[in-house]
């Protein structure tokens, strides 16, 4: 389940005699513990994002003599955890840029609230100057006209 096999849980359910509901758990328990478990007979490179990253943070502290150990132990090379390492940090980077674009568009979409509510303001007004125009003319067209004047 575990690299450097990286078996499938069904190949290894059959191979160990234990249930594959049990290894799942067991998977699902190690995940929970921030451990890189994929567990799905993958080659290192699909792992999946989350996988990639607990492997990163597993592998900070450690120097070149045990990162190399843990490679071994994980079926993995150091060049492939340095370029996990870099795309976490460029995602990071994105993200910053990210949230600052979104600032900016923020600002730009509640500028545009404001106008778009001054001109629906000004319409209002405009409708309610002609709807009083009409209400006026309908009167003066009911009065009689007067023979007096």
């Amino acid at each position: 389940m575990m690299p450097p096999e990286n078996a499938l849980v069904s190949a290894l359910a059959r191979e160990t005699g234990i249930t594959e509901q049990t290894l799942y758990t067991w998977r699902r328990q190690a995940k929970g513990q921030g451990l890189a478990v994929p567990g799905d007979g993958k080659n290192p490179e699909g792992w999946s994002s989350e996988d990639k990253f607990a492997v990163v943070l597993e592998a900070a502290p450690l120097n070149a003599a045990e990162l190399a150990e843990y490679c071994r132990r994980k079926g993995l090379y150091p060049e492939q955890i340095a370029a996990w390492r870099a795309a976490c940090q460029a995602a990071n980077a994105n993200a910053t840029e990210q949230a600052r674009e979104q600032r900016h568009q923020s600002k730009d979409d509640k500028q545009r609230i404001r106008q778009l509510e001054k001109e629906l303001q000004r319409k209002e007004k405009a409708l309610a100057e002609a709807a009083a125009l009409l209400i006026l003319l309908r009167l003066v067209r009911r009065l009689p006209l007067c023979a007096d004047a």
